[in-house]
C-alpha cells in the first residue's frame, strides 16, 4: 500500500487495535486568564501559543501574543497547576524557551510588514523580569536551543502581508536564520550570525520566509520555509548543507467544500505541502507538520531523511482518523482541513513518540515511530481550541499543549494549557468514534439522543443545523468502549437530503422510525415543527407548532421530544414572548385528536448566561429533562438532570393559564463534566437516553468544531 494514500480502513484498524499497556490521559486544564492579577480586566483576550519547560520539569513558560508577554505556570503538582503570573515584554512574543534559570523569548516589534524588527528578550525566571535583549534585525518566529545548550537558532520570518495582492511571494524584505552562541547560559549577542536563505527555493526564492527551526544532537539546524514550500538543513558550521522542495501530495477521499455536508469523496489536484512545524527524530531524520498556506492545505505530516528522501507521508490518514472521533472542522474544508501545525518528538522509556497537533481539529495525535517507515497512530488526545504549541516532559511522563484560541468575548471557552500523563490507565478519550465502520462516517454536533424499545445495546443520535446539507441520524453501539457509530441515515425529503433542519429532539415512533423536533429560525425561514421519518430517514409527516404560539416565537424553540402513548411531548428550550419570566413550556400534541396543549416548567434562577432545556425523555413513571445555562468552564453553574412525574403532566389548552409543574433534581452533571476527561466544563449537554437496562446515557454537542474544542463527551451515567 502506498504510504501516501493510507485507506480509511487502515487508519481505523490502527485506532481499533488492542489497548496499549500505557496511554496518555489529560490530568489538568489551566485557563491562562488565571495568570492575570486580581483587579485586571479578565475579559481581555489572552492566549497560550508556544510553550517550554524548565529542566527540572516544574515550570512552564508560554507566549501570550494578545497580552504582549509571557505567562509562567508552576506544575510541581501537575494535577493542580498554579499561576505564576505574566511578564510584560512590550511587543508580540512569538516563541519562548527556558535555559537553566533564564528564558529566551522572540519578540516581534515590527512597525509594518515592510519594516520588520524584533529582539530576543532574556528573562530571569526567579525574579520574572527582563534582564537583557539581543537585536535580531527582523521579525522572529521560532526559537530552538541546541541539545547541548551551546547555541540558539532563531527563524527570522519577516512574514508577508496576506492581504497584499494575492498574498503570495515575493514580499520583501527577505527572512533569514540567526545563530547565537550561548555563554554561561545566556545569548552572546556580540557574536550573532545571520544565515542567508535567498536563492534556494523555487517558489519566491528571493524572499525566503523561515517558519520553524529545530536542532539535532550533531548541531545541525533544520528550517522550514513554509510559504516557499522548501526545507533547508544548515550544518554545524553554519553553512547550508542541503535544501530541497517539500513537494506536493494528491489526497483521495477528502472534503474540499464548505457546504454544511461531510462528503469525503474528492480527489485533489497536487497540493504543495507547505510545512510549518519541524522536529528532528534522530540525527538523520526529521518530521514536518504540513499546514499548507496560500497554496492550500495538504492536511498531513511527513517523515524525511535529511537529504530530502521521503520515508513516510500520512496522506489522508490523520485527517480520516480525526473525522472518526467527530473533530473534523467542516467549515475549513475549502481551506486547509484539519491544519496540522505544531509537533514534538520525545522518547518515553523505550518508545519514540511523535506528537502532531491539528490546529483546526483541536487534537494532539500520538504516533509510535519505532519504525519510521510505518508510524503507528496510538491515540488522539483532546485539547483546548486550536493547539499551537506542544512540549514533552519524559522525565515526568508528561505532555503539555498550549491552546491559543480565546473566545471569551462570545462567552465561549478561554485559552488553556492542557497537561497529560502517560500511565497504565486506559485511554479516557475518545468516548465515541466511528472508527471501524465499513465506510468513513463523518459526524459531530450531536444535539439529540434516543433509545428504541426492544433494540438492545444501541442508541440513536441526531446532528443539528451545523450539517444543514446532511441532517443525519446515527446508530451507536454502546456495548463497545469507546462506543461506536456503526451506521448513518440521512434525513431526506423528496429523495434529497432535507434542507432547513435543526434536529434537536429525537424519539422512537414505535414503528421503526422516529419523531424529530426541528428548532426553527424565522429569520432564516426555518419552521418550528415536529417531523416523522421512517426507517430510511424519509420524512413522512410534518406538524408545525400552533399558530397561536408562533406569534410569540424566538429562535430558541423545540429542543426535546418524547412519546407517551399517543401524545408527543415537546420541550421548548427558552422563554417565548408569551411565557412568564423563568418559565418554559412543555407542549403536548395528541396524535389522535391532533390538538396542542401545554404545561409550564419552572427554570432554575438565571445567572450571567441564559437558562433553558436541552432534552426531554421518558423512563418509567417520569419525564426527564436536561436543564442548563450556556456558560463554560468555571463560569458554568447549571448542568443538571431533573424529572417530573408523568402523573403530574396534565396539560391545558393553549391560551389558558398553564399549570406550573413540580420538578425534582436528579443529578448535577458538572462534577462529571470536570472529571471524565479533566477538561473544562463544556457548554452544551444536550442528549439523554436510557438503555434497556435502565442506565442513563448522556452526550454533549461539540458544535461541529466551530468555536469549540470539538470534544464530544458520551458516557453511561448509571441509574438515576
Amino acid at each position: 500500500m502506498s504510504p501516501r494514500l493510507l485507506s480509511a480502513v487502515s487508519v481505523f484498524a490502527l485506532l481499533a487495535s488492542p489497548a496499549l499497556s500505557q496511554s496518555f490521559n489529560r490530568i489538568a486544564s489551566f485557563p491562562v486568564i488565571a495568570n492575570m492579577a486580581d483587579g485586571e480586566d479578565k475579559s481581555r483576550e489572552s492566549s497560550a501559543e508556544i510553550i517550554s519547560v524548565s529542566k527540572d520539569g516544574n515550570t512552564l513558560i508560554y507566549t501570550d501574543s494578545p497580552l504582549g508577554g509571557v505567562g509562567l505556570i508552576d506544575i510541581t503538582d501537575a494535577k493542580a497547576p498554579k499561576p505564576l503570573g505574566n511578564i510584560d515584554l512590550h511587543g508580540e512574543p512569538t516563541t519562548a524557551y527556558i535555559i537553566g534559570d533564564k528564558a529566551v523569548v522572540g519578540v516581534n516589534t515590527s512597525e509594518s510588514y515592510a519594516n520588520p524588527s524584533g529582539r530576543l528578550a532574556i528573562i530571569d525566571i526567579a525574579t520574572a523580569t527582563e534582564t537583557g535583549s539581543c537585536d535580531l534585525g527582523g521579525q522572529p518566529d521560532s526559537v530552538a536551543v541546541a541539545p547541548d545548550e551551546s547555541f540558539i537558532a532563531v527563524a527570522i520570518e519577516n512574514e508577508r502581508d496576506e492581504d497584499l495582492g494575492d498574498g503570495g511571494l515575493p514580499q520583501m524584505p527577505a527572512g533569514y536564520v540567526v545563530k547565537l552562541p550561548l555563554k554561561d547560559g545566556a545569548p552572546d549577542c556580540a557574536n550573532l550570525q545571520k544565515i542567508d536563505m535567498t536563492g534556494l527555493a523555487n517558489v519566491g526564492g528571493e524572499d525566503p520566509e523561515p517558519e520553524f527551526v529545530d536542532i539535532n544532537a550533531a548541531g545541525e539546524i533544520v528550517v522550514t520555509l513554509q510559504e516557499n514550500n522548501h526545507i533547508v538543513v544548515i550544518g554545524a558550521d553554519g553553512q547550508i548543507a542541503s535544501h530541497f522542495s517539500a513537494g506536493e501530495v494528491v489526497l483521495e477521499n477528502v472534503d474540499t467544500k464548505t457546504d454544511g455536508k461531510l462528503d469525503f469523496t474528492t480527489t485533489t489536484d497536487p497540493i504543495p505541502r507547505e510545512p510549518d512545524g519541524v522536529q528532528w527524530i534522530d540525527n538523520d531524520h526529521f518530521a514536518t507538520a504540513n499546514e499548507g498556506d496560500w497554496k492550500g492545505g495538504s492536511r498531513g505530516f511527513t517523515i524525511w531523511k535529511k537529504d530530502g528522501t521521503i520515508v513516510w507521508d500520512s496522506g489522508n490518514s490523520l485527517e480520516h482518523a480525526i473525522i472518526g472521533i467527530g473533530h473534523y472542522p467542516e467549515k475549513r474544508s475549502k481551506a486547509k482541513g484539519i491544519e496540522p501545525e505544531g509537533m514534538e518528538f520525545a522518547r518515553f522509556g523505550d518508545t519514540p513518540y511523535l506528537f502532531v497537533l491539528s490546529e483546526r481539529g483541536s487534537v494532539a495525535a500520538v504516533y509510535d515511530v519505532t519504525d519510521l517507515a510505518a508510524p503507528k497512530l496510538t491515540q488522539l488526545l483532546p485539547s483546548g481550541i486550536s493547539p499551537e504549541g506542544v512540549m514533552a516532559i519524559p522525565s515526568r511522563n508528561l505532555l503539555v499543549t498550549a491552546n491559543e484560541a480565546d473566545l471569551g468575548e462570545d462567552g465561549a471557552a478561554r485559552a488553556h494549557v492542557m497537561i497529560y500523563e502517560l500511565s497504565d490507565a486506559a485511554p479516557a478519550y475518545p468516548m465515541l468514534t466511528s472508527a471501524g465502520a465499513e465506510t468513513l462516517i463523518g459526524w459531530g454536533a450531536l444535539g439529540a439522543l434516543a433509545s428504541v424499545e426492544g433494540v438492545e445495546g444501541r442508541l440513536f443520535a441526531a446532528s443539528d443545523s451545523v450539517y444543514s446539507a446532511m441532517p443525519s441520524i446515527y446508530e451507536i453501539d454502546i456495548t463497545s468502549k469507546p462506543a461506536k457509530i456503526i451506521a448513518q441515515t440521512v434525513v431526506t425529503r423528496g429523495g434529497q437530503p432535507a434542507q432547513k433542519l435543526d434536529i434537536e429532539g429525537l424519539t422512537s415512533d414505535g414503528e421503526g422510525g422516529f419523531w424529530l423536533t426541528n428548532e426553527g429560525n424565522a429569520e432564516k425561514l426555518v419552521p418550528h415543527a415536529i417531523l416523522r421519518v421512517n426507517a430510511k430517514g424519509e420524512i413522512r409527516e410534518e406538524i408545525s407548532l400552533p399558530v397561536e404560539l408562533l406569534a410569540h416565537q424566538t429562535r430558541f424553540g423545540a429542543e426535546g421530544i418524547a412519546k407517551v402513548g399517543n401524545v408527543l411531548w415537546v420541550a421548548m428550550q427558552r422563554e417565548w414572548g408569551d411565557d412568564p419570566k423563568g418559565q418554559v413550556k412543555l407542549l403536548a400534541y395528541d396524535l389522535d385528536a391532533k390538538e396542542w396543549s401545554a404545561v409550564a416548567y419552572p427554570l432554575e434562577p438565571k445567572g450571567e448566561g441564559w437558562m433553558g432545556l436541552s432534552e426531554l425523555t421518558v423512563h418509567g413513571d417520569h419525564a426527564y429533562v436536561i436543564e442548563r445555562d450556556n456558560l463554560i468552564g468555571d463560569a458554568a453553574v447549571v448542568k443538571k438532570i431533573f424529572r417530573v412525574k408523568l402523573a403530574d403532566l396534565k396539560p391545558v389548552k393553549l391560551g389558558e393559564t398553564l399549570p406550573v409543574i413540580a420538578k425534582e433534581e436528579v443529578r448535577d452533571l458538572i462534577p462529571e463534566l470536570k472529571s471524565l476527561t479533566n477538561g473544562y466544563v463544556v457548554d452544551k449537554v444536550e442528549g439523554l437516553a436510557f438503555d434497556h437496562e435502565g442506565n442513563a446515557w448522556i452526550v454533549t454537542d461539540n458544535d461541529g468544531v466551530d468555536d469549540s474544542s470539538g470534544e464530544t463527551l458520551f458516557w453511561n451515567a448509571g441509574k438515576l
